[in-house]
């Protein structure tokens, strides 16, 4: 079963102009865009482009037409996204399985309305997530870096500013309590900067100012000084950009600051804190919109279930390896999670070479085109695919073909297995 999907982007304020359309192969709307969805979610539900037998949506498709998807009728496990950021998204963590379906089932039990704009949790769903580049630079923020590279980073920037007791103060705790216990100390420091206490205020405008004044200082300096420092100064510059005076803006520097090339990865699993800061990529998750957010933001912030969900411990590798599986076939494939993204670059001369190649699928699957043209295989249909075109893929004998002369993303659920037709 194949079955043309599209949709509309998403219209947040921090989307990219632009980036979104370059992947889609559209005009731009002169609105920012900032996420295309592709899957079952209420929220954003993907479009049937054919609409035989009067379904509008692929859901309703899926439901009425009682297609087994291994998963609730009428939805699949995962979430598609085409995510393009013009600038900084909040700081957020999502929940683990068991986190979400006790704070679904709590938030209903008291009685708050889905819509609510203080609810956490809208719907029962864990939300690990992967991201892939396909702008030339995505920058991100994901996971704690080292406690000590934090504090020598703030030391040494404070160091040079004058007057900064409150910002000298909040390193020296911050040390202190890493001395016993990293994790511990890196809570205290969100608990702190979150919490309603005068003397964050003078932090972030402290820290945000020094950390202008170093990156102004030219070339000569960033040469002679660490990453860690440099990576601090530019992550808390970005973001006061856009939120200045947030205590997010100090947060973010506790993070590792990850500029991806195309291609690269990051995987967000549960309790990871992050955000992402500029650049267009191509996002896998599970089917959720479980999102707790930690700062950079207008919406609600619950400290309580932030510091109840968030993972607190350092994270030395934040990336995401990629395994080629043939040529012209890759996949992203976090260990701990179903999630499988596979990225296709055929061209014409690989093709003659090598035919199809064959997917032994788990699951549904969607394919995007992001260039070029793209034939997608599965019992007995054959489906072209030229730039923007998206389709779900349910095949009955779980074998899906590809070829062509395109680049794509195939996303699905579970162990694949590669075979080659």
């Amino acid at each position: 079963m194949l079955l043309r999907i599209a949709n509309s982007p998403r219209h947040y304020e921090w989307g990219s102009l632009t980036g979104a359309s370059q992947v889609l192969g559209t005009t731009p709307s002169g609105l920012p865009e900032a996420e295309v969805w592709f899957g079952t979610h209420h929220a954003s539900p993907t479009q049937l482009v054919d609409r035989d037998g009067g379904h509008e949506t692929l859901a309703q498709f899926l439901a009425e037409e009682h297609v087994d998807t291994g998963f609730v009728a009428g939805r699949i496990p995962f979430l598609l996204k085409v995510l393009s950021a013009g600038q900084p998204l909040s700081l957020q963590v999502h929940p683990s399985p068991e986190q979400a379906r006790a704070g679904f089932a709590r938030e209903n039990a008291a009685g708050i309305p889905l819509d609510a704009p203080h609810r956490n949790y809208k719907d029962d769903q864990a939300k690990p997530e992967l991201i892939v580049a396909v702008s030339d630079e995505f920058v991100g923020l994901s996971g704690f870096r080292r406690v000590n590279e934090s504090v020598d980073a703030l030391r040494a920037l404070l160091a040079r500013t004058p007057s900064a007791a409150e910002a000298n103060r909040f390193a020296d705790e911050l040390a202190s309590r890493a001395e016993s216990d990293a994790p511990a100390s890196l809570r205290w420091a969100f608990e702190f900067l979150l919490g309603d206490h005068a003397e964050v205020a003078d932090i972030v405008a402290t820290c945000t100012a020094a950390a202008r004044e170093f990156l102004s200082g030219g070339s000569a300096t960033s040469r002679a000084s660490s990453s860690a420092l440099h990576d601090a100064c530019q992550t808390m510059s970005d973001l006061a950009e856009f939120y200045p005076g947030d205590p997010g803006v100090v947060l973010g520097a506790l993070l590792n600051r990850v500029v991806l090339a195309r291609g690269e990865a990051l995987y967000l699993p549960a309790g990871n804190v992050h955000a992402y800061l500029r650049g267009t990529g191509i996002e896998l998750m599970n089917a959720s919109d479980n999102v707790l957010r930690g700062g950079l933001t207008s919406k609600h912030v619950d400290v309580t279930e932030l510091l109840a969900v968030a993972d607190f411990s350092e994270l030395a590798q934040p990336r995401l390896e990629v395994t080629e599986v043939v040529t012209g076939l890759s996949v992203f494939a976090p260990a701990s999670s179903a999630l499988r993204l596979f990225a296709l670059n055929l061209t014409t001369a690989h093709v003659e070479a090598t035919g199809v190649i064959q997917l032994e699928l788990d699951a549904p699957a969607i394919v995007l085109c992001t260039g070029g043209e793209v034939s997608v295989l599965a019992e007995g249909q054959e489906l072209d695919l030229r730039h923007g075109d998206a389709v779900f893929v349910r095949s009955a004998d779980g074998v899906v073909g590809l070829r062509g002369s395109g680049e794509a993303f195939l996303a699905t659920v579970s162990e694949d297995h590669l075979s080659r037709g």
